[in-house]
């Protein structure tokens, strides 16, 4: 949504408003193409039910109360290895490291079915939408961080054969105490052979570079007359190869530049286009709120920006968009992008996890940058509020 914009639009849009019924309905639809038929959807709690129900956690072996991992600096820790065919429902985590931004220095992984590269790689607090990190509490149907510091997924994540998660310590400090309950169904039967398997992706431009640096505000001439048709220099969230359908995005903003950071749009190709079919109307549009977010957190079943910072330099907003009322399908290939600005003049820092299914075996995904370059700070950039 463009900050200058003087006809005003609906506040409650009609993409943002799902009733319960119908979210309901979607979210049985949604887990049942995904993963098993035998169960794999929210189960009905009048049928008895028929798969055997699964607990891994950190709890003490001895029986006592020692329920915590220590995962030393370098280290690592697999944290479920188990065999299917069968399904996770349910993750938490919560640690006590004083290394400051730690959330950016442990990475989650996960493997289906021995792969031998993750499915799943992110920095542990991006999987939870504290792309910044630290901590901050919020909710939503997939993900949540609740008090204090419990990170929470509901993602359902099917295996034929095989999973694996494992939590690395890149840090320079050990993680003192890692607490873990992952809760999983196994099936008498194989999975489905059309199931599709959970993938997560981070990526991260810290910072954009914009196309200018000679720009006073949002609303210059120049700056709001610059076309962008084909997403050239996009922030890209993701790119697979292969069937499957993407289900949504969580997103954190380090502001570099003075003014508002969400004059960008959402721009999604499918199946190798070349010009993308799904083109939004604004940064705030795609993540279902307006104007600019109001200068006020809020936080829903499917989007939201719980944080909401100042429009400044040093400015830290997160926002989020989950698409269970309608997975955007792919057969041959998908790739994600939003704009940084208009046709992309700011250059303000992402950080950003992508989630979808697809069936394997997936693309390479991009290398994670070092934990250096991973950690937010204010970039020299030029334009206004840097030195330019």
């Amino acid at each position: 949504m463009r900050k200058i914009a003087t006809a005003k639009r609906p506040a409650n849009r009609a993409a943002g408003f799902t009733p319960c019924a119908a979210l309901a309905a979607a979210m049985m639809s949604f887990a049942a193409g995904s993963a098993s038929a035998q169960e794999a959807r929210q189960p009905d709690l009048t049928r008895q039910q028929s798969y055997t129900p699964h607990h891994v956690s950190s709890t003490d072996p001895t029986g006592a109360n020692a329920d915590s991992r220590k995962v030393e600096a370098g280290g690592a820790i697999t944290v479920m290895d188990a065999d299917g065919p069968g399904t996770i429902s349910h993750i938490w985590f919560t640690l006590a490291d004083d290394e400051p931004l730690h959330l950016k220095r442990i990475v989650l992984r996960m493997y289906w079915d021995g792969e031998a590269t993750p499915s799943v790689e992110t920095p542990i607090g991006d999987f939870f939408g504290l792309g910044l990190g630290t901590y901050h509490n919020w909710q939503s149907q997939m993900l949540s961080v609740g008090s204090v510091k419990a990170l929470n997924c509901y993602f359902p994540m099917p295996f034929a054969k095989h999973a694996r998660i494992t939590v690395s310590n890149e840090g320079q400090e050990p993680i003192q105490a890692l607490y873990y309950n992952i809760d999983y169904r196994t099936y008498a039967t194989p999975l489905p052979p059309d199931t599709l398997y959970f993938h997560a992706q981070y990526r991260q431009a810290q910072p954009n570079k914009g196309w200018s640096r000679d720009w006073r505000n949002n609303g210059d001439p120049k700056i709001v007359n610059k076309p962008n048709t084909d997403g050239a220099d996009n922030y890209v969230w993701m790119e697979a190869k292969g069937h499957g359908q993407f289900v949504g995005v969580t997103m954190s903003v380090l502001q570099n530049q003075d003014d508002w950071w969400g004059e960008g749009d959402e721009m999604f190709f499918v199946d190798g286009e070349k010009n993308p079919s799904i083109v939004g109307t604004g940064s705030e549009d795609y993540f279902l709120g307006a104007w600019n977010f109001g200068g006020k957190p809020f936080s829903y079943a499917l989007y939201g920006a719980p944080v909401v910072g100042a429009e400044s330099a040093g400015g830290r907003s997160s926002v989020y968009r989950f698409h269970l009322d309608s997975p955007i399908p792919f057969r041959k290939s998908f790739r994600a992008t939003i704009e940084h600005g208009t046709a992309n003049h700011r250059s303000d820092s992402y950080y950003s996890v992508a989630y979808w299914y697809q069936a394997e075996p997936h693309a390479a995904f991009p290398k994670l940058p070092p934990v250096n370059e991973r950690l937010p700070a204010v970039q020299p950039t030029g334009g206004p509020g840097n030195g330019g």
